[in-house]
């Protein structure tokens, strides 16, 4: 299994934003989550949701503190993952959320 976290990309920034993540075209990624990290390391993953379904997943290479959320103040990290990541041939069912959730990656095929 691979440990790490959900992310998921809102409808409106549609397909070719996910796709970006996985065919090239983007070699660096920020996804953000309040607070610190406390379970999250360096080589961990993101994997990312997209219509209710996990597309792919990137590999954490950065955290970077002291950010803070534009409309509450609150403090907030920012991740950053390699790209292009690992993309499912057959994307995994999993419900759509807001914010980040721990994934321990167990539908990730082997």
């Amino acid at each position: 299994m691979s440990f790490g976290i959900t992310k998921t990309i809102p409808a409106d920034e549609g397909m070719e934003r996910v796709d970006g993540l996985y065919d090239g075209s983007v070699q660096e990624f920020e996804f953000h989550m309040a607070g610190q990290p406390s379970k999250l390391q360096v080589g961990d993953y993101v994997y990312t949701i997209f219509q209710h379904h996990i597309r792919g997943r990137l590999k954490i290479k950065e955290f970077k503190g002291g950010a803070t959320n534009p409309k509450s103040g609150k403090p907030r990290t920012l991740v950053y993952v390699e790209a292009p990541g690992d993309k499912l041939a057959e994307p995994i069912p999993r419900k759509g959320h807001q914010g980040t959730r721990y994934y321990d990656g167990a539908d990730w095929p082997a």
